[in-house]
């Protein structure tokens, strides 16, 4: 697999409908129907409070998840949020993503940002 069969979402918004309608939506339909050999989802900011409370979210990830899309969080963001536990409980890698954002900007690879 080459680095741009693989696509990156950088997930930023809080909004509930966005999470349901597009990023939760697209990447599982992605992995479901071949659109993409790989999604990973890049949660980043205030959806990390969204992703920990949010019972349904957690649901649609669940089934992201059966699909296999990879989520990841940006573990600065999660310290901050106190919310790191949660995630890594629920199976979402926690990592630093500023690095590796700015390596798949450089590069040019596929990314979308909602």
């Amino acid at each position: 697999m080459s680095d741009k069969e693989h696509l990156h979402l950088l997930w930023t918004s809080d909004s509930k409908i966005t999470a349901e309608k597009m990023i939760l939506m697209y990447s599982t339909n992605s992995m479901r129907r071949g659109w993409w050999k790989k999604v990973t989802v890049i949660i980043w900011g205030a959806p990390a409070l969204l992703v920990s409370e949010d019972v349904k979210i957690l649901e649609k990830i669940e089934e992201a998840k059966a699909e296999g899309v990879h989520f990841s969080a940006c573990r600065a963001c999660a310290d901050q949020l106190e919310v790191t536990d949660k995630l890594e409980k629920m199976g979402i890698e926690v990592i630093y993503w500023g690095e590796p954002l700015t390596k798949l900007l450089q590069d040019q690879m596929p990314l979308v940002t909602v």
